[in-house]
């Protein structure tokens, strides 16, 4: 019994500083990234293995824009179209998060999620599309993380940098160079409204640009984004 309690303890001290050394990797690739812009997220390696599988050659398109070489129309978009009370909240938006719960429970299967940017912007960096427990788990600590060593503004830079914007298209930049020709500083809000409604399913309208939701959806966050704080 003796032998057994101490490999229990054992056991829980190695798993406890393997916790720990996770979390302190996560911080420390964050931190770097409060100058630099990543090079490659969780994402954009898993969609260019998938990428790959077809064609041994395909790449993603990517290129990093600073904050202010982004459209503040498509700023308000995003926030207005994902994360109403981004500058307001510290990582999570407990009544959104509560309304999606509410939505799911009432139709019987998860039409809603709840993240928050932050929480978004932890899984590209480092999770994969999995739905676990141990992800969220995951997710919510680099929630915090994100918001402990970052402010709003970096927060958002990076999101709207990394984000998948169609099937191999990560971040706006190059967004807006495959759907309309221009740079991300040049964005209006039609053109900002229409990229925002495609977040939450970016590879189906890599090529299907125009359907009826997409066009509700646009014109609802058209709707609002003008109301949309950004930092």
């Amino acid at each position: 019994m003796r032998h057994l309690g101490r490999w229990l303890l054992w056991t829980f001290a190695l798993l406890a500083a393997a916790f720990i050394l996770l979390q302190g990797w996560y911080a420390a690739h964050i931190w770097w990234w409060r100058e630099h812009a990543p090079r490659e997220t969780a994402f954009m390696a898993m969609r260019l293995s998938q990428l790959q599988e077809r064609h041994a050659d395909a790449r993603i398109a990517y290129k990093w824009v600073p904050y202010d070489k982004i459209s503040v129309q498509l700023k308000r978009a995003v926030i207005a179209a994902e994360d109403a009370k981004f500058v307001e909240h510290e990582g999570f938006d407990w009544e959104g998060i509560q309304q999606a719960l509410d939505k799911n429970t009432r139709k019987g299967r998860v039409v809603a999620g709840g993240s928050t940017i932050t929480q978004q912007l932890a899984k590209n960096l480092f999770l994969s599309a999995q739905r676990s427990y141990w992800r969220k788990a995951e997710e919510a600590l680099i929630t915090l993380i994100l918001e402990a060593i970052l402010d709003k503004r970096r927060i958002l830079e990076l999101y709207l940098n990394v984000i998948e914007w169609g099937d191999g298209i990560f971040g706006v930049e190059a967004a807006a160079q495959h759907y309309y020709g221009i740079p991300a500083a040049s964005l209006g809000p039609d053109q900002a409204a229409r990229l925002a409604a495609m977040v939450p399913s970016p590879r189906q309208y890599t090529s299907r640009r125009e359907t009826p939701y997409l066009a509700r959806r646009t014109a609802a966050i058209l709707e609002h984004m003008h109301y949309a704080r950004i930092p």
